[in-house]
């Protein structure tokens, strides 16, 4: 015992400063700086995180404006996240989408409405039984203006419902597109047991609750 002992504090002790270490690592990401994603053609970039990237991704791309959704990584404090990786809970990140759009036809204020109106806002690490911090909410600002809309619909929302709204708010940073087989996961897989059970449901309630920011093919 005198000999384990010792070496059972050392690894206590050091999985304590590696925790603090990743700690520190991720608190300077939620401080960081934002960076602004210029427009490439007329249309603009915004990024969300809300549970399982496969039902993000089909949900806003359901929505007028909307040209495409890539599903991905993001809010970590690690380089090049993989799926296997970031499912560990350890890199910082999560399953994010990337969401490009012409803001002449849909505002980033209603893609925060579409965010906060397609899942449970209570619900922290996760979405229904999809759990752990790489399915937590982030929204993601790229200047203070956008910061500011989210903000506010956030404290509205909070004094709507009377709970707190589980969202974390973080600068974006970077995204880090997923592998090839996760993007449009829902419509090529439709048989697929989680996309029926999970995501179409999912979509069909977010369509049911926003019929007027529906494309027409939808």
């Amino acid at each position: 015992m005198k000999k384990i002992l010792p070496l059972f504090i050392l690894a206590i002790l050091f999985s304590c400063q590696n925790t603090a270490q990743v700690n520190s690592k991720q608190q300077a990401v939620i401080n960081a700086k934002p960076i602004k994603v210029p427009l490439k053609d007329g249309k603009a970039r915004a990024y969300f995180a809300s549970g399982c990237f496969w039902c993000v991704e089909a949900i806003y791309e359901s929505v007028k404006g909307v040209e495409e959704s890539i599903s991905g990584y993001s809010g970590g404090h690690t380089e090049n996240p993989t799926y296997a990786a970031s499912n560990t809970g350890r890199t910082g990140h999560a399953e994010a989408v990337e969401i490009i759009y012409d803001p002449k036809i849909v505002s980033f204020e209603t893609l925060v409405d579409v965010y906060f109106g397609s899942q449970n806002v209570t619900q922290v690490n996760g979405q229904g039984n999809d759990r752990g911090s790489q399915y937590r909410s982030i929204i993601f600002y790229q200047d203070d203006a956008q910061k500011q809309i989210i903000l506010k619909k956030k404290e509205a929302l909070t004094k709507k419902l009377g709970v707190k709204i589980a969202a974390e708010v973080y600068p974006f940073r970077k995204f880090w597109v997923a592998e090839d087989y996760h993007q449009n996961y829902e419509r090529l897989h439709p048989n697929n047991s989680y996309i029926r059970n999970v995501s179409i449901p999912r979509l069909n309630r977010f369509k049911a609750k926003f019929p007027e920011l529906l494309k027409d093919n939808h």
